[in-house]
């Protein structure tokens, strides 16, 4: 990164936490939630301890910020006894800062803290890691590529990576922003270019294509840090889904799944089935390309990564009765009792989608515990629900359940070891 970019993380650490809230609260998401690292990289096989014989989980936090994904993994490591080794990377000592009271203030001791650049991985000894985290990162490089390589470089040939891209399309209107406060302000104090973005902002007629964005409202309740990262960043540029596919080709990698994978299939938004009958003799990238077109509020992209043709070792599958449903944050049972009508009803960024669920859904979520592999929940329903839970009768119900709630990112599968 450039001097520039750099000094707009000193005088503006983002995203901005205070780290006594850590005390109270503990910020989760996506990328790097331990069960979908479990899921998207290690086949379900790194939590139920398959992965400790090889030693410690060597993470590495690339342009780790203030330390949302440093602090939610490093807890959650903690919490599920999974020996580890930590390291987080990045060029603002602000921002270190803020995250090294946050690990303090949350007793997590096993994170190691580097000043420095991504770019300088490879010559700083200090992989191979089995995960490696990098969000909102690349896209503020002059050579995103270059970053990706510096990445890929440190990475375990049997690791993965989750990142987080800018979206092309559902930025639309930032761009516009940008180039109007260059305009009005470039070359100024910061302080006074957020004053005149402030202004701009709230002048903005309703036909402004930012204004008119349901996806991008950060600027409406936000803080300085916020607005100036979105706003008058020195650098930043957004990708669509080939671009990123692109890109991970170009450093040996191949996307495992973009998260949540709802998003990104076009039979979520699709219905007829004329169009569908279409959409189905498409590839993979062209029908997940499709649907960031077709959606257009895809703002940001979240992917998880591994080595070229490792992907299908990589990705958990409900693919045998020994296979074990765990939900991501809530419990099944609390998840079934907001079905309403045989479908899952939400709003997401201006648009309401409603997915279809089998009649089962309810009480196949209900068992969900975590511990019981899917054979073990068809034998128990079967017990209380005779020919609807039969297996063939199972199998099906749970392989719709499965794509809808794995879709939404709400179910995850874990495999039992030993």
């Amino acid at each position: 990164m450039t001097d520039r970019v750099s000094a707009q993380y000193e005088a503006y650490p983002y995203p901005q936490r205070l780290p006594q809230d850590d005390r109270s609260r503990l910020i989760e998401g996506s990328p790097s939630h331990l069960k979908e690292v479990d899921h998207y990289v290690f086949g379900g096989r790194l939590i139920a301890g398959e992965r400790r014989q090889r030693g410690p989980l060597r993470v590495l936090v690339a342009g780790g910020g203030t330390g949302d994904a440093l602090i939610m993994l490093g807890q959650h490591l903690a919490d599920a006894n999974l020996p580890s080794e930590i390291h987080y990377i990045d060029l603002s000592t602000a921002s270190r800062r803020i995250a090294e009271a946050r690990a303090e203030v949350r007793g997590l001791t096993n994170i190691r803290f580097h000043t420095g650049s991504l770019l300088d991985l490879p010559s700083l000894g200090l992989g191979p890691f089995d995960y490696i985290d990098c969000c909102g990162v690349l896209h503020h490089l002059e050579d995103p590529a270059a970053g990706l390589a510096a990445l890929k470089a440190v990475l375990d040939p049997a690791g993965g990576i989750g990142l987080m891209l800018y979206g092309t399309l559902g930025r639309i209107g930032v761009y516009h922003a940008q180039a109007m406060l260059k305009m009005l302000s470039a070359g100024e104090p910061a302080t006074e270019r957020l004053s005149v973005a402030r202004r701009l902002l709230a002048e903005l007629p309703v036909t402004n294509w930012l204004r008119r964005n349901p996806s991008i409202v950060d600027y409406k309740r936000g803080g300085d840090p916020e607005l100036y990262d979105l706003m008058l960043h020195s650098r930043d540029r957004a990708f669509t889904v080939p671009e990123i596919a692109g890109l991970a080709a170009g450093a040996g990698l191949e996307i495992v799944s973009f998260i949540d994978p709802w998003r990104y299939d076009p039979d979520s938004y699709i219905h007829d089935p004329k169009l569908k009958a279409r959409l189905a003799g498409l590839s993979r990238l062209k029908r997940e390309s499709f649907a960031e077109l077709l959606a257009g509020n895809i703002k940001t992209h979240i992917c998880y990564l591994v080595a070229a043709g490792r992907s299908a070792e990589a990705l958990a599958r409900p693919s045998d009765p020994e296979a074990i449903p765990v939900m991501r944050n809530d419990d099944g049972a609390a998840f079934a009792r907001s079905i309403k009508e045989d479908r899952v009803v939400f709003r997401i960024e201006g648009i309401e989608i409603a997915l279809p669920v089998p009649r089962m859904a309810g009480p196949i979520l209900s068992r969900i515990d975590g511990g019981r592999s899917l054979g073990e929940l068809q034998s128990l329903l079967a017990g209380e629900f005779g020919a609807r839970a039969a297996p063939a009768a199972f199998d099906a119900d749970f392989a719709q359940l499965y794509k809808v709630v794995n879709g939404i990112g709400h179910m995850l599968i874990r495999r039992r070891v030993g």
